[in-house]
């Protein structure tokens, strides 16, 4: 394993959604261990502390795209800080909820045009975050970047995405919660996209090389988008949106134990732990398990949990 150096990037994002708690995940992940993790498998970890959103005009609270301005402000922030980070390492953004991945997507997306090289985007969870600000009915942004940074209209007063990500280049794993206009989006769309079902038929293995190949003939940026409901509840309660039937630990860390193998990965949200829903912190240090799989932890070093 070549060592690498990560770049710890607090994203306290609670603005995606209605229901808050997300806000405490970057401090979660530090009380948990994720440094410690991380420089015990060789790696320089920098720890950047906690970002805060760009200047932004008060959201009313009574209107149906729920905290925009607030929204707007964090995918500023978010996508220079990512575009400058990437200069320096890994960069690893603590989440927050998925709304975050809009800016940090472009932010990388933009720092591959400029080293002329083609962002693929790995989105591990349990929906497609497909909306735009004109189709999602709930009004919660956190559903929403994936049609941001691919280029989607309907985005006003967001900051404009130079270098969408081809949908070509994205992978959706985990699906098992879409809803009719995402479901008639992505079926009109070229991201491939990998249900529970198509994983219990045939394994997660699969769809997850099939499309590292793909990234590596094409010499291309990988950025890892982890959502905490791409985990099963049962293992991981603390997220706000929990959909039954998610990926097991196993398949979890099989993932991200591909990943490392694969050398391709250059960057990575954690996003959506709500430590505030938390059991004992389990989720928080299965996250964090999993960040340490993704960057070198092999299955003799995990350590034993007592809860």
């Amino acid at each position: 394993m070549i060592p690498k150096t990560c770049i710890l990037i607090g994203a306290p994002v609670d603005s995606g959604k209605r229901r808050r708690g997300c806000l405490m995940g970057p401090d979660a992940y530090r009380t948990a261990g994720l440094a410690e993790s991380l420089s015990a498998l060789g790696h320089t970890v920098i720890d950047r502390g906690n970002l805060a959103p760009a200047d932004h005009k008060a959201d009313a609270p009574d209107t149906h795209l729920h905290a925009l301005n607030e929204t707007i402000a964090w995918t500023e922030a978010l996508s220079d800080a990512a575009e400058k980070a990437m200069d320096d390492g890994l960069p690893v953004f603590l989440g927050g909820d998925h709304a975050l991945s809009a800016g940090t997507v472009r932010g990388v997306a933009n720092h591959a045009a400029r080293i002329d090289r083609p962002q693929f985007v790995l989105w591990l969870d349990a929906h497609s975050d497909f909306h735009t600000p004109g189709s999602t009915d709930s009004g919660n942004l956190h559903g929403t970047p994936v049609a941001y940074f691919a280029g989607l209209d309907g985005f006003d007063g967001f900051p404009r995405v130079p270098h969408p990500v081809p949908q070509d280049n994205i992978c959706i794993i985990g699906l098992r919660s879409v809803d009719d206009a995402e479901r008639a989006a992505l079926q009109d769309s070229n991201i491939h996209r990998h249900d529970m079902r198509e994983i219990d038929e045939h394994g997660i293995a699969r769809p997850l090389s099939a499309f590292l190949e793909k990234v590596a003939a094409a010499n291309g940026m990988l950025h890892v988008s982890l959502d905490v409901d791409f985990l099963d509840p049962d293992v991981a309660p603390a997220v706000g949106t929990t959909v039954p039937g998610g990926a097991t630990v196993r398949e979890a860390h099989l993932v991200m134990e591909m990943l490392h193998d694969s050398g391709l990965m250059t960057s990575m949200d954690l996003v959506e732990l709500n430590p505030f829903l938390d059991t004992r912190g389990r989720t928080t240090k299965l996250m964090v398990d999993l960040a340490a799989s993704a960057l070198g932890r092999r299955i003799f070093d995990r350590p034993t949990r007592s809860y």
